[in-house]
Formats: C-alpha cells, sequence, structure tokens
C-alpha cells in the first residue's frame, strides 16, 4: 500500500494487487487518514466487479458525515451500476477535480 499526501489530499493505492487485502489495510489504518480527503486508487486492477467496488461503501459513507471526500477510481467499470452514495470516477485527474468541487461547495455552506 503507497500513501501519498498533496495538501489536503491523500491517495491510497494498493501495490500488492490483493484486492481483499487492501480493502482490509485501509479499513484498519481509516483512523490515520480520516482528517483528509481520500481518493483510492485502484487503477492496477482491472478484473474488479461493482460488488466489489461496493465494498467501499461504509468508509465511504463515514467520511462524507465528516464533511471529507472519499473517492474510488477504477478504470473498467459500469459506472452506472454504482449505488450514488458512492463516488467512482476513471481517472486520478477526475478524482482531484471532484475533490476540489467539493471543498467548494463546503466552502460555501452546501
Amino acid at each position: 500500500m503507497k500513501v501519498d499526501q498533496k495538501g489536503h489530499t491523500i491517495t491510497i493505492k494498493d501495490t500488492q494487487g490483493d484486492f481483499t487485502s487492501f480493502l482490509m489495510k485501509v479499513t484498519h489504518q481509516y483512523k490515520t487518514f480520516e482528517n483528509h480527503n481520500i481518493t483510492i486508487d485502484l487503477l492496477h486492477h482491472k478484473d474488479l466487479t461493482v460488488d466489489e467496488v461496493k465494498l467501499f461503501l461504509p468508509l465511504s459513507k463515514e467520511h462524507k458525515k465528516a464533511k471529507k471526500s472519499f473517492i474510488v477510481v477504477v478504470s473498467d467499470l459500469d459506472f452506472n451500476a454504482v449505488p450514488d452514495k458512492l463516488t467512482v470516477v476513471p481517472s486520478l485527474l477526475e478524482a482531484n477535480d471532484i475533490i476540489e468541487m467539493e471543498e467548494i461547495e463546503r466552502d460555501l455552506g452546501f
């Protein structure tokens, strides 16, 4: 697992290639990241299903309650099948754009 912090955003990238152990590591170390916006980089996983990506939903809900962004980046997925409560995008650039927009919305009080 590689953790990269830029400003108010932390990008967590799976370096092992084992989705289940990555999810467990992120869940167990969540308290370390809870005060930042989080981007979960799953671009190296080419065969993820929507159900596997949905496993991040509890973390996402908890993080958004704290008024922080939680974005999952997956390149090859049926984005229409993902629940609205989970933000999933196809690129890191789009993830950063969404975080910036959500930061502006929070600053404006939306």
